[in-house]
């Protein structure tokens, strides 16, 4: 991948289903999720300069991996990449469901029906893995196809605001949420909020198929986290005062929603097509990381050497596979009442589990040449330590339990798998 592909991979993998469903699930924070959103774009900066600096000064790395076991060790290495591994797969089941939800924007009658959200979900994630399955290439150009696409529709909500502010600026009066200022609703709402950012670290975990990683990771990492940021609080606060608090934390479709109400019915759909869009591109994206992630597992000796098996398109064919099966327990597993409830919940369990891959980059960061005389790398680290802390206190209770339980039971497949094989984990080429 070149410098457009991997700057797609990350817009495209960031700016997914999650925006166009966090109004709903950041609506009872009120304006209390604005805040989060300076927080959340704060703390996501600090990370991709992190990210950017592990770049540039081992550009033959393999990504995180690599760089978590100069710095820590091959146990902490296999925790950090399983936890992100799991990560994926939680976050794909919980953006086939979003895109599921703006599909029943069109077919509202299925919605009472128990079996079709999940078995679309189910096609949806086996679509992408038969995609990822024909090369990076293939999947390559649908992200780029599909992140230009997906620009579209944040441009028109970000018009749309700003036509409304101009034209009828009581609208944006007439539904001010009544919620106080309280940092620990920031918090529970600055953990929802990185989940849309999640992405950030997509042109690093796939930094064996970018070309001259040594320039194209770092203008991908640092280019695409903020072209994200800018969207994002430019659209995040348009639907908190212009849809009552009530209806927006019950949408399907806030967006879509938002268009319909101000413009008319047709318009929503318009958007709703677009995020479906959107939500598809995102999906294919992560499919291509999780892919990525298994087969370097595979490849420094934390999985069976099989997934890493290559077919004759140059992809993982067993590790996309078996990921697919995980996903598609996982969202089977997790499927009962509202869309919205779920997708919530996954994206805390999400969020969660991709903390860790955070830390390790900081601490990474760390061990590199005179840190201590670059006072700049220095302050990246403690915002992104203090960030990634942040985060963890905002969690709600299940999804932090979930991720603690599905990250550590890891450890003892890690240990259990290297005395079967009677070797260490391999200590992975050198950076």
């Amino acid at each position: 991948m070149g410098p457009w592909m991997s700057t797609a991979l990350v817009v495209g993998n960031i700016i997914g289903i999650g925006i166009f469903l966090m109004p709903a699930s950041l609506a009872p924070f009120g304006l209390n999720a604005v805040t989060a959103w300076l927080v959340t774009g704060v703390g996501c900066g600090a990370i991709a300069l992190t990210f950017v600096a592990l770049a540039r000064q081992y550009p033959a790395a393999d990504g995180p991996y690599d760089y978590t076991l100069q710095a820590l060790g091959p146990v902490a290495a296999f925790f950090v990449m399983w936890c992100y591994w799991v990560s994926v797969w939680v976050a794909n089941a919980a953006i086939a469901m979003g895109v599921v939800g703006y599909l029943l924007y069109f077919t509202p009658a299925l919605a009472t029906s128990a079996l079709v959200p999940p078995l679309a979900g189910l096609a949806l994630v086996w679509l992408f893995v038969g995609i990822n399955l024909q090369g990076v290439r293939a999947s390559g150009s649908v992200q780029v196809g599909t992140t230009v696409l997906k620009l579209l529709p944040q441009a028109g909500v970000i018009l749309l605001g700003l036509f409304v502010l101009l034209m009828r600026p009581e609208a944006y009066r007439a539904h001010v949420p009544p919620n106080p200022a309280a940092w620990g609703e920031v918090a529970s709402a600055s953990a929802l909020a990185l989940f849309a950012m999640l992405g950030i670290e997509c042109a690093v975990i796939a930094a064996t198929r970018v070309r001259d990683p040594e320039r194209n990771i770092p203008r991908a990492t640092l280019g695409g986290t903020l072209i994200c940021t800018a969207i994002y609080l430019g659209i995040s606060v348009v639907p908190i005062f212009l849809i009552p608090q009530a209806q927006l934390a019950t949408s399907t479709a806030p967006f879509a929603d938002l268009l319909a109400g101000q413009l008319g019915g047709q318009w929503g759909g318009v958007l709703a097509a677009f995020v479906i869009v959107s939500g598809l591109g995102t999906l294919n994206g992560w499919t291509l990381v999780i892919g990525e992630v298994t087969e370097t597992m595979a490849r420094h000796g934390a999985f069976p050497a099989s997934l890493a098996r290559l077919n004759r398109h140059g992809a993982p064919a067993r590790a996309f596979l078996i990921s697919g099966v995980i996903t598609s327990v996982m969202l089977l597993g997790n499927y009962a009442g509202s869309i919205a409830g779920l997708f919530a919940f996954l994206t805390s369990m999400a969020v969660n589990l991709s903390l860790p891959i955070y830390f390790a980059a900081a601490l990474a960061v760390l061990k590199l040449p005179r840190v201590r005389t670059r006072p700049a790398l220095l302050l990246y680290v403690a915002l992104s330590l203090g960030y990634c802390v942040w985060i963890g206190y905002g969690l709600e209770r299940k999804p932090l339990v979930w991720g603690l339980v599905l990250g550590l039971a890891g450890l003892p497949l890690y240990f259990a798998y290297n005395r079967a094989q009677r070797r260490p984990v391999a200590a992975g080429k050198a950076a």
